[in-house]
């Protein structure tokens, strides 16, 4: 088996109730872009139940961040949440599941969820998008024509110019 990891996404929160509805967004939308939409209900779920431990043991008054990420080792799909004050909430008891201290300080909770059969990180393909303008260039129209020695003289009154060379 394979324990490395092939693919991360991570988001970071602050760690208060509404991180738990952002954190259930963030992963299905991990796992739609990595083509694992049969896990998006089940590693949700593990999601929501790990950020609302921590915004439960959080102090509402300086909540602190929360750093949830979504790791592909191996044959599972390991969700975590890493902050100064973390928990693992009853529910994952009996799940592959834990707590660990960091040593930099803060906490790890961490479940491992096994991919589907015959599936194994390095299998799931990379994200691909398509390129693209934003609304507000496509508003412009065409692409503007870059005259090279203006760019030139921009890089050299900026520092950057490598050939500082007058023709």
């Amino acid at each position: 088996m394979n324990a490395r990891t092939e693919q991360v996404d991570d988001i970071r929160l602050v760690a208060l109730p509404t991180a738990v509805n952002v954190a259930d967004m963030f992963v299905r939308f991990s796992l739609g872009e990595w083509r694992l939409r049969s896990m998006q209900d089940e590693a949700s779920q593990t999601a929501r139940r790990l950020v609302a431990a921590a915004v439960d043991v959080a102090d509402p008054r300086v909540p602190g961040f929360l750093l949830v990420r979504l790791r592909l080792s191996g044959s599972s799909l390991v969700v975590e949440v890493e902050g100064n004050r973390v928990a693992l909430p009853p529910e994952l008891a009996g799940a592959r599941a834990g707590l660990v201290d960091l040593t930099a300080g803060g906490r790890l909770a961490w479940c491992e969820l096994t991919l589907p059969s015959g599936m194994n990180a390095s299998s799931v393909p990379l994200p691909r998008r398509e390129p693209r303008r934003s609304p507000a260039a496509e508003a412009l129209g065409d692409e503007p024509e870059v005259d090279p020695e203006v760019i030139q003289r921009i890089l050299y009154g900026l520092g950057g110019a490598m050939d500082r060379h007058q023709d």
